[in-house]
């Protein structure tokens, strides 16, 4: 997708996607382009803040400056059946007649937004509507490592090891460079010395090459958690939890629902929510449910002593 050149007359922005740290580099782009200072911008969050207090903050003159910025987080009001008729006409008549020294920035971390919304046509012909799609990761990945040398092999251990979360990744290659700040080289074995295998990541893979019946790179994935001490009951148990997930994070998407709405609904961190949505939507919910069965059955086993439980991990691997 093209990105959008900003004018210096657009206000109000509304950005969203799947990937909060490619939102938050589009946020510094705006900041950029309207020269806003970091003491100036106020950030608010739509679970904790009504909106009416923010807007009442938009119509203040800022401090020391020319403009401020408001950032507010989770707008989920722009997604179908979110937010209240007199938040919503507020905002409405604020677009409208904005404050000139305010610059207004929605997020919301959804693949999507309710375009057939009044308050979204009105961003859409009022300000930025934006779409912040998913990252090359391998090209993600280079920019990170700009000024060191790190070749293909290295990138793509990294990225099996850390995962495919923006954020973590950034924080992960910070570490080694600042290991190899002298040579300004990153090795394989750096990689593997300083970087943690991410376990929620791993599990989606294998939870995906189980559902596709790749039998061997499943079996390797399970070797390699065998041999890094995880339990075989506590493998099932979690392969049960992120089936659970998935299945219950895609219903609920489908049914409207932000990301942050599933996240406080589930009781669970954004992060493997966001993970769970990735891998559960590749899937017929249907044949979640299958695996989860499948797994009850073989804990059952397991405590009833009927299977021994590497052997019974085993045997639902290769028997998928």
């Amino acid at each position: 997708m093209h990105d959008i050149i900003y004018m210096v007359t657009v206000m109000n922005y509304l950005l969203y996607g799947l990937e909060t740290f490619l939102l938050e580099k589009e946020i510094d782009k705006i900041i950029a382009k309207h020269k806003l200072e970091r003491l100036n911008i106020v950030r608010y969050d739509y679970t904790v803040d009504s909106l009416i207090k923010i807007l009442e903050d938009c119509e203040t003159l800022p401090f020391f400056s020319d403009k401020k910025g408001i950032i507010v987080d989770n707008a989920t009001f722009f997604n179908r059946g979110k937010g209240s008729d007199m938040e919503i006409n507020q905002l409405l008549n604020y677009l409208k007649k904005d404050n000139p020294t305010t610059i207004l920035i929605f997020l919301n971390h959804n693949m999507s937004v309710d375009n057939t919304k009044k308050i979204t046509k009105a961003i859409k012909e009022l300000g930025v509507l934006k779409e912040v799609g998913s990252a090359n990761i391998q090209n993600e990945i280079l920019k990170m490592f700009d000024g060191y040398k790190i070749d293909h092999f290295t990138i793509n251990l990294f990225h099996e090891r850390v995962g495919s979360d923006l954020a973590l990744l950034q924080t992960e290659a910070n570490k080694l460079k600042l290991y190899c700040i002298e040579e300004k080289t990153i090795s394989k074995e750096d990689v593997i010395q300083l970087t943690s295998i991410n376990i929620d990541t791993d599990i989606f893979k294998f939870i995906d090459h189980i559902i596709q019946k790749e039998k061997d790179l499943a079996m390797k994935i399970y070797r390699e958690m065998i041999k890094q001490g995880e339990e075989p009951i506590k493998i099932i148990a979690l392969l049960a939890s992120k089936f659970r997930l998935m299945y219950q994070a895609t219903e609920l998407m489908r049914s409207g629902y932000s990301q942050q709405d599933i996240s406080s609904t589930l009781g669970v961190h954004i992060y493997p929510v966001k993970l769970a949505i990735q891998s559960g939507l590749k899937y017929n919910n249907k044949l979640l449910l299958k695996y989860l069965e499948r797994l009850a059955d073989l804990d059952i086993a397991i405590k009833t002593g009927e299977i021994e439980p590497i052997l019974g991990l085993e045997l639902f691997i290769l028997n998928i």
